[in-house]
């Protein structure tokens, strides 16, 4: 069971009492409107927590949401949207929960995006991740772009990482055990798995490169 930094009741009334502070509309949230959603959110996010090495999300098998460790909340908050959209359909809390992660955060994903159940977000703000497919052990960074080009979005293996303002657009295949260095954007192009790549800083050309050394495998306790 996960430890959590304040009781599953008060979360649901923290988490009530920001989108009422933040969006003070006609359409008032109760924890009673998702507490069913709320329990299946905090499953998920213990799940995806029981695949992280860092001890500050998993001491010993004890895993940890704390709601004032942003990059926990973060993860967490996109959860909990993505599950009462699942469970509710396009909910106004969901849209509420969307704008939340965007204002505390700077993380802009909407809640029907089809994220892993094992992933990391890093320091969010300016990330944006559409809608594109997503596997296990996907990890991003500040400043991220995953968008679409004439209606493609890219694909991801597992274990792929997106490091500080890289980007892929497009009808891209990003391969397993990848990492996209800073700075560096993937446009309609496939890369192999287990590589990383880079952009050269003389020629400004991207380059692709095999790898043995998995970034992701840093942060996850299981192999990607």
């Amino acid at each position: 069971m996960i430890q959590l930094s304040l009781p599953k009741q008060l979360l649901g009334k923290y988490i009530s009492a920001q989108l009422n502070s933040f969006f003070p509309d006609e359409n008032k949230v109760s924890p009673d409107d998702f507490s069913r959603e709320l329990d299946i959110a905090i499953d998920r996010t213990d799940y995806c927590f029981r695949h992280v090495s860092h001890e500050r999300y998993n001491k010993k098998g004890q895993t940890i949401l704390n709601h004032l460790y942003g990059d926990q909340y973060l993860v967490f908050l996109w959860l909990l949207s993505n599950t009462i959209w699942k469970e509710q359909g396009h909910h106004f809390i969901a849209t509420k929960l969307y704008y939340l992660n965007r204002a505390l955060h700077g993380f802009d994903c909407m809640y029907d995006t089809g994220l892993p159940d094992i992933f990391l977000i890093f320091h969010g703000s300016g990330t944006m991740l559409g809608k594109a497919v997503y596997k296990n052990y996907f990890i991003a960074f500040q400043g991220c772009t995953v968008g679409a080009h004439k209606g493609h979005y890219p694909v991801f293996g597992k274990g792929v990482t997106l490091t500080s303002h890289s980007s892929v657009i497009g009808n891209s295949v990003i391969g397993d055990n990848t990492s996209i260095s800073i700075h560096t954007c993937i446009f309609e192009r496939n890369i192999s798995s287990n590589a990383i790549v880079f952009t050269d800083a003389n020629s400004g050309q991207v380059i692709e490169k095999p790898s043995k050394s998995i970034f992701a495998h840093q942060f996850f306790n299981t192999e990607g």
